[in-house]
């Protein structure tokens, strides 16, 4: 059944536009992000300083209008070490797709609808305090094939099937989907995986509620999830507070193991100061413990072009 929506999805899309010739190549716009950090680590055991390179990428995206009311649209991102170590290009978001009055449908390597649903609640994104340290759910995955409503009022929706590849495997052997709502400054989402690879190559399913609201200078987030699969279910906070050039940010985790494992938790204090549009340097203390706790204190600079 999956499959008839799917493909249906996507013959409607096509169908509904003629295939006229589109004039000139398709655009493209090259973008990046430099984010480099001095920490120090501190286990009980060991005590360390490091330089790292927080998720740094370079990419290429663009779109063309192929006819009237339809467009393709592309993006290619790879995460680049600027600390010297692993590879010096690695494989992140890698996709193309098309998009017209019924919605859009892309394929390649993406984030899942369930890791999009969580939108920004993560304010220490790529860094220790990260919300995948704590949570599952948060990786990108391969052969995705996504469809996105339009927005039907406040609401959309998206669902993605993921083929195995393997031996008499289907086209949806794992599957995520989410309901959106968003006005103004409310955003609330449901979201879940069925037998979705997760950054340790096991299977999950699991199921979120996020919400994000914003009150005058705070940004405010909350998510509760469940996870089936290894019978964990906890929470996560966040809260930001912005105060002309500076944006003082906090966030708390708990992950809780029902079968008797290590409960996971995090907290993460800090601080943005905006130096220029697109450049910014940082200082934050993170706290991560699963039967051991880890405090981490570090200092950064980003830069967006």
């Amino acid at each position: 059944m999956n499959k008839v929506i799917l493909l249906g999805t996507a013959t409607a899309m096509l169908a509904t536009a003629p295939f006229a010739t589109a004039s000139g190549s398709i655009d493209g716009k090259l973008y990046g992000k430099i984010n480099v950090s001095v920490v120090n680590s501190d286990s009980g055991s060991e005590d360390t300083w490091k330089l790292n390179s927080n998720a740094s990428r370079i990419g290429l995206k663009g779109s063309n209008q192929v006819s009237e009311g339809l467009t393709v649209f592309y993006k290619t991102e790879f995460q680049v070490e600027v600390d010297g170590d692993g590879d010096v290009f690695k494989q992140r978001n890698i996709y193309a797709g098309i998009k017209g009055q019924y919605g859009s449908l892309l394929a390649g390597k993406n984030d899942t609808p369930t890791k999009l649903a969580q939108k920004k609640i993560d304010l220490f994104n790529d860094l220790e305090g990260d919300i995948m340290k704590t949570f599952a759910g948060e990786n990108p995955v391969s052969n995705i094939i996504a469809y996105t409503t339009p927005k039907y009022g406040n609401f959309s929706a998206t669902y993605a099937v993921m083929p195995s590849e393997a031996n008499n495997g289907g086209l949806s052997d794992a599957t995520s989907y989410s309901v959106n709502y968003s006005k103004g400054d409310l955003y609330v989402a449901i979201a879940g995986n069925s037998n979705v690879v997760d950054i340790d190559l096991v299977r999950v399913d699991l199921v979120r509620v996020v919400s994000q609201f914003k009150v005058d200078a705070w940004q405010l987030g909350l998510m509760y999830q469940d996870n089936d699969t290894t019978d964990e279910s906890g929470y996560f906070a966040s809260a930001a507070y912005k105060i002309d050039n500076i944006t003082y940010k906090a966030q708390y985790g708990s992950n809780e193991n029902d079968t008797g494992g290590s409960d996971k938790t995090t907290l993460s204090l800090g601080a943005d100061f905006k130096l220029a549009k697109n450049t910014k340097s940082f200082v934050f203390f993170t706290d991560n413990e699963e039967s051991s706790s880890t405090k981490t204190f570090g200092l950064g600079l980003e830069h967006k072009f």
